[in-house]
């Protein structure tokens, strides 16, 4: 058995010659990886509990960067964020959150289902809780003047 290795005429540095080509695999693998990055992430930053909101025609607010919902299920069982809590300890929860501070905003989601008086309860045990900046939330409306305008026919 044996090998040979041919000698070639040609320069070295013709193998090793300047492209002006880009190259843009690199770039397409970085979009990749934050495109997976965001689809994993999105997911994580909103709420999922299935509760069906009543409606406002209030303003809408900006929201913070890192919302803090306590949610009241049709069951008036009570949870923050998605996590279940009892309500004796939903305040003792508050204080135990990482960003914990009386001074945050609290939004409050409460099913449509709810009776006022548990939804007022819960209001009561959050303020007794040292809890004031409460945000109630509800779905986006369109104002009764402005609906019964688009259901009455034009009149020419």
């Amino acid at each position: 058995m044996g090998a040979s290795i041919a000698e070639h005429d040609h320069d070295d540095d013709s193998d090793f010659a300047e492209s002006h080509e880009i190259n843009v695999t690199p770039f397409i693998d970085v979009i990749l990886v934050l495109l997976i990055i965001f689809m994993v992430a999105a997911p994580l930053s909103t709420v999922d509990l299935p509760i069906d909101l009543p409606t406002s025609t209030a303003t809408p607010q900006k929201k913070p960067d890192k919302p803090t919902y306590v949610s009241i299920k049709p069951d008036l069982s009570v949870a923050i964020g998605e996590n279940m809590v009892k309500r004796v300890d939903l305040v003792r929860s508050l204080d135990a959150m990482p960003d914990a501070s009386k001074e945050r905003h609290v939004f409050l989601r409460a099913d449509r289902a709810v009776p006022y008086g548990e939804l007022m309860d819960v209001l009561e045990i959050l303020r007794a809780g040292g809890y004031s900046k409460l945000k109630l939330v509800a779905l986006e409306g369109v104002p009764d003047g402005a609906a019964s305008q688009a259901a009455a026919p034009a009149k020419p």
